[in-house]
């Protein structure tokens, strides 16, 4: 079990570096917005984070829709399941930077930094295998 494990994850090293790619250029899109907002308009981060993330999910969506995970099937059912996931990423992004930066003055650009690692580790594996996915997940049958 454990080699096929191995085994599929190595399989899944290219698609896995499209969405790092996909990840990455969000990520400078995602801090340079927000220090724009921030640091040239005066916007207060909290705000400047609301405002910024419609845009960069669009990105992410299409991005790992076409690139990433290179899927053509109609979107209805995958924008769905996407914007559930981003509703609880973008309920852990402004409820950290709230806490963090608002109230406890930790400085935004690191708390902005921690929540997406922490999103960039599970988004992966939702993206592949619930979000642009038309197949089941993998059983512990299957990998047996």
């Amino acid at each position: 079990m454990f080699k096929k494990l191995i085994a599929h994850a190595w399989s899944l090293r290219h698609q896995f570096i499209r969405y790092f790619c996909v990840g990455f250029s969000a990520f400078i899109l995602d801090m340079s917005s927000l220090m724009l907002l921030k640091e040239v308009f005066g916007w207060q981060p909290i705000t400047a984070v609301i405002t910024n993330q419609p845009f960069i999910i669009a990105y992410v969506f299409l991005s790992n829709k076409y690139w990433s995970f290179d899927n053509r099937e109609l979107a209805h059912r995958q924008v769905v399941r996407f914007l559930m996931l981003v509703g609880f990423n973008y309920t852990v992004s402004v409820t950290t930077i709230y806490i963090f930066n608002h109230q406890l003055g930790w400085d935004y650009r690191l708390v902005r930094i921690g929540t997406i690692i922490l999103a960039t580790c599970w988004n992966f594996l939702s993206y592949k295998y619930w979000v642009y996915s038309s197949k089941p997940i993998i059983t512990n049958k299957q990998l047996v």
